[in-house]
């Protein structure tokens, strides 16, 4: 056995079918009736032990679940989350990254609250996130009491949708926690479409593969693309147009959040490729676009005018692809290069277009506080997002209200619990203080470790494992977007 063909076994063993971009654990439901129901809304629930309250119901056809605490603090944590695919909805509605976050702050005072957003919340549902969460906290303030501070917060996609929250209801939240977020789904829709057409292009030349507009044959397409990939792993030719695949949205080489960064070309590019199939393949690739297609009324995404040799010359895994091409006998960076130049160009409709910029990309005023937090190796909301976020802020709000954390892990989202409650409990210290505390990786790594091994947890969504890792703040700046939409 060769020595890349056991690295990719080991790979392939650590990966699940459940390795997809916005994919969140499953929430708790309880149920029963604090007040009366609004409007078109259903409620129940029940008075726990010691005084707490869960509160279940729908608005509009959205489900939605709050807890509050036996005592109150004044403060409600609105949660909203990430992407979900048709074929895998967590049951119930989650009320963070990570069921203990919720009990934490549960247990200390804290109301949480969220919406599973209409239509079972599955798809690009950014413009529902943000009505049904207003309707959620309408229905909050009237039936339960006006928080003394509302803080929005969200991971994935619903990190964009907690950002879009603030800025557009400035008067309603008091600070804004974002993990593992992407601030311009536009630019990574558009990201997603150079990946899976460099993909076709390369490696499934001729075959009938849709990347837009597929319609019936985007099951068909999304199975062929990704079966050029594993077919593609088995090659150093193909592995080096991997490489390539990846580069052209700056994809890094890290997928398992249990797992050290890898440190060969090889398995660089195995673990890259993991995103590539499961993030851009089968997540937004031809299904999800489908979905997309239909709320924005046309494809929104295009490759007019984008010369991919450029891309390349300003991604950050521009020296992974070269040298996967020197390792590959029969590869050939220029002539790979010269095929994308001349492949058909994809064009998108202006509707759509349209469609995305009003729904799909933060304009970067601060009426609140915010903080942020990712993963260093996260390729399914790439780093350069956080990168191209702080830079709208620069432009349209106030630097000082903004604050990045990192974690040095792969994975999306792959957070423990301390890490998320070190991250609140930061913001809500700004919140209280008017000023920052110490963000330095140390100090946030005691706190990290003072919350003690209960809340040290952080899944890999890869491999569907749960397992203690160590704190892991850290410095990092991240690369810049390369095709970002403003």
């Amino acid at each position: 056995m060769s020595r890349w063909t056991s690295g990719a076994d080991r790979w392939r063993r650590r990966t699940a079918r459940v390795g997809l971009v916005g994919a969140a654990l499953a929430g708790l439901v309880a149920g029963l009736v604090v007040g009366g129901p609004p409007a078109g809304a259903s409620a129940e629930a029940s008075a726990a032990a010691g005084g707490r309250k869960t509160i279940t119901g729908e608005i509009d056809g959205a489900e939605y679940r709050v807890e509050l605490p036996a005592r109150w603090n004044g403060t409600l944590v609105l949660y909203s989350h990430g992407y979900f695919l048709a074929e895998w909805v967590p049951e119930g509605v989650q009320l963070a990254n990570r069921v203990e976050t919720e009990q934490w702050l549960i247990e200390h005072g804290y109301a949480v609250a969220a919406s599973k957003f209409r239509n079972d919340g599955v798809g690009y549902g950014v413009q529902d996130g943000v009505t049904d969460q207003v309707a959620l906290l309408d229905w909050f303030e009237e039936h339960v009491g006006e928080p003394r501070r509302t803080v929005s917060s969200g991971m994935s996609q619903g990190g964009l949708i907690a950002a879009l929250l603030a800025e557009r209801n400035p008067k309603r939240f008091d600070g804004v926690a974002a993990m593992c977020a992407e601030y311009d789904t536009h630019a990574t829709w558009n990201s997603g479409l150079d990946i899976t057409f460099v993909v076709k292009t390369l490696l499934a030349p001729g075959e009938d593969i849709e990347l837009v507009r597929a319609g019936e044959d985007a099951a068909a397409s999304r199975d062929a693309l990704a079966a050029a990939i594993d077919r593609a792993l088995e090659t150093p030719e193909g592995r080096a147009r991997l490489a390539l695949a990846g580069a052209v949205a700056n994809i890094p080489g890290w997928y398992a959040a249990h797992e050290p960064k890898p440190r060969t070309t090889d398995e660089l590019v195995a673990a890259q490729s993991l995103w590539t199939k499961w993030a851009y393949s089968y997540g937004i690739g031809p299904v999800g676009r489908t979905e997309l297609e239909a709320r924005a009324g046309g494809n929104p995404s295009w490759n007019t005018g984008i010369d991919y040799g450029r891309l390349l010359a300003r991604s950050s895994q521009r020296d992974l692809v070269r040298d996967a091409y020197a390792a590959a006998p029969g590869g050939d960076l220029d002539a790979d290069l010269k095929r994308l130049a001349k492949a058909p160009r994809i064009r998108p409709d202006a509707k759509a277009v349209a469609y995305q910029y009003r729904h799909g990309i933060v304009r970067g005023t601060t009426p609140a506080p915010v903080v942020t937090l990712h993963s260093t190796g996260d390729g399914g909301a790439v780093t350069d997002q956080e990168r191209w976020y702080a830079d709208q802020i620069r432009r349209h709000g106030n630097s000082s209200s903004l604050r990045q954390l990192w974690v040095d892990r792969g994975g999306h989202c792959s957070f423990s619990s301390a890490d998320e409650l070190v991250m609140l409990r930061t913001l809500l210290d700004r919140i209280d203080d008017g000023q920052w505390p110490s963000t330095t990786p140390t100090r946030l790594n005691a706190s990290v470790s003072a919350m003690g091994p209960a809340y040290q947890k952080v899944l890999d969504l890869g491999t569907g494992a749960d397992l203690p890792l160590e704190p892991a703040y850290t410095n990092f700046t991240p690369p810049r977007m390369l095709r970002p939409s403003r």
